[in-house]
């Protein structure tokens, strides 16, 4: 039965399907990776650095993101975990929010893959949240549940299994206060391979081969056909798009344990070189050209040369 509202107006209700199709609003996974760094570097959390990584639980790859942010509250990573909510818009003129419409870590993280766990500790608590599909799928959910503090629920659908590895990811926040994010169930691509590959460059995330050819083929189809060599580098690997993502970082980037190194484009621009243009004549050309207009004139007043 559907619950009821103070007012007696049904509630409704939001399918567990949407967690997916939401997700689609990125159709690049490095916008995924993005929108979780800007959670981090927003007025409210203000985190330093945010270090990036993958690592092997249960033999299976799961993302990881950790900041030294402010953390969350149990009501704030409520929050955060739900839809349409969101506290930012009120900082200064130089802190801006990026994202102001709740939505950003849920099309983000189930982006990159199907179940994200959250550790979060503000100095006074530490609280945990899972968010995912398999979850959802497994209790046959009708509609979208976010469990938060259900021990038993995150100890039997999550990749964690024990009270001992929750404490385990608290510690390996780096300081008092900040947030770690686990991804696993990573989305795979047509080959059925991991959508992001990490063997190639191991200070790297990197797209594979089947995303560079599907590349080049749009580039083809938009009438733009350019050699292999001259497509940029932040198509296909992650630290070369997160060192020109923000003209003004305020998050230092820690990529599988090496920083990225920004490149601020507005620096780059101010070098401008000038090439002035002279054109030149030669007699022969001037001498053509006014006989040529003398023939013309001539011509329309009936006369012949």
């Amino acid at each position: 039965m559907a619950r009821l509202s103070e007012q007696g107006i049904r509630l409704s209700s939001m399918s567990p399907s949407f967690l997916n199709s939401n997700s689609t609003s990125h159709t690049w996974p490095f916008s995924a990776v993005a929108e979780l760094i800007d959670n981090a570097s927003d007025p409210g959390v203000c985190a330093k650095q945010i270090w990036i990584d993958v690592v092997k639980i249960d033999d299976q790859l799961c993302l990881t993101f950790t900041d030294n942010g402010s953390g969350m509250t149990p009501n704030k990573l409520h929050k955060m975990l739900s839809f349409g909510f969101t506290e930012k818009g009120s900082g200064k003129a130089s802190q801006q929010a990026i994202g102001l419409y709740g939505n950003g870590f849920k099309s983000g993280s189930m982006r990159l893959g199907r179940d994200a766990l959250i550790f979060t500790k503000n100095g006074g608590c530490q609280t945990v949240g899972l968010l995912s599909q398999t979850y959802l799928q497994n209790i046959k959910a009708q509609a979208v549940i976010v469990p938060i503090a259900s021990l038993a629920a995150i100890l039997q659908h999550s990749i964690i299994k024990s009270q001992e590895e929750i404490l385990t990811h608290f510690d390996s926040i780096p300081s008092k206060k900040g947030t770690k994010i686990l991804i696993w169930n990573i989305r795979r691509a047509k080959d059925g391979k991991t959508e992001i590959e990490f063997d190639t460059d191991s200070s790297d995330f990197r797209l594979p081969e089947i995303h560079f050819e599907e590349l080049k083929q749009g580039l083809r189809n938009n009438g733009s056909p350019r050699p292999e060599q001259n497509i940029p580098d932040m198509y296909y690997s992650l630290r070369a798009y997160l060192s020109i993502l923000y003209l003004k970082p305020r998050t230092q980037v820690i990529l599988r344990g090496k920083k990225v190194l920004a490149k601020l484009v507005s620096k780059s621009l101010t070098h401008i070189e000038h090439d002035v243009y002279k054109p030149q004549f030669s007699v022969s050309l001037c001498f053509l050209h006014i006989y040529s207009q003398t023939k013309q004139k001539s011509e329309a007043l009936g006369f012949t040369c």
